[in-house]
């Protein structure tokens, strides 16, 4: 492994509630950190510019994963820098509805996201990191990809399938050095919890009674981009406060 100081970093969905703690989380461990986001770059340059005044490396980068052609080119640009070998695929959307009353659209514009974005950032990386012997991808999906939830079956699946992909990418990376595993978040504070959820809600579906922080997540990031991890690969680790 080189210098963290050297160690390249891309958080899909950087710009986002979440995304932006791993990278902020990232850049103070010392990597040089690509903050993405799908469309507000505004938000990205925001948050490279509180990493730098933090003494942090960091660099906004913005396009849609799940168009292929600027998804390519994008990477393409990232890596004339040099191999990305933290790579934390966060990026995912809700489009919540009942099965029965869910569109084409619905389903279809969630696994776009999710799960095919995945694939079309994760896919040119690979070699790269190959080559230097040494990485860590940390998928990010969710609990529901775990048990369901009512009203997300788009949202599941594509969960699902991500973890199906990280633990066959696991064994394929293995012998690399590079490691793939799964951080799958229960109810984490932030807006979208708490449009969906009320305390008492939470109280009842969450033996902890309280709603994650994104910081734990981040630090749970933290150590599986870490050398301290290096035996840990094709795992699941969920962070729910109990949940299952």
């Amino acid at each position: 492994m080189e210098n963290a100081q050297k160690i390249k970093a891309l958080v899909t969905g950087g710009s986002g509630g979440l995304g932006s703690v791993i990278a902020m989380q990232l850049a103070q461990d010392g990597y040089e950190v690509w903050v993405h986001a799908n469309s507000q770059l505004q938000k990205a340059e925001r948050l490279v510019e509180d990493i730098r005044q933090v003494g942090g490396c960091a660099h906004a980068i913005c396009f849609d994963v799940t168009d292929i052609k600027a998804t390519e080119k994008s990477i393409e640009m990232i890596l004339k820098t040099g191999a990305i070998q933290v790579l934390v695929n966060n990026a995912g959307i809700h489009d919540d509805a009942v099965m029965a009353g869910m569109t084409h659209e619905q389903w279809q514009n969630v696994i776009d996201v999710s799960l095919n974005g995945f694939f079309n950032v994760t896919q040119p990386l690979l070699l790269p990191m190959i080559r230097t012997r040494w990485g860590r991808v940390i998928n990010i999906a969710s609990v529901a990809g775990i048990m369901g939830n009512r009203g997300q079956a788009n949202y599941a699946a594509a969960k699902a399938g991500l973890i199906g992909a990280s633990k066959t990418l696991a064994l394929e990376l293995a012998s690399r050095k590079i490691t793939v595993n799964v951080v799958a978040p229960g109810v984490m504070a932030g807006e979208m919890a708490d449009s969906s959820f009320s305390q008492e809600r939470i109280k009842q579906i969450v033996p902890m009674q309280r709603a994650g922080k994104p910081q734990e997540v981040a630090d749970l990031v933290s150590f599986l981009a870490s050398e301290k991890s290096s035996y840990i690969t094709g795992q699941v680790i969920s962070i729910n406060g109990g949940m299952i």
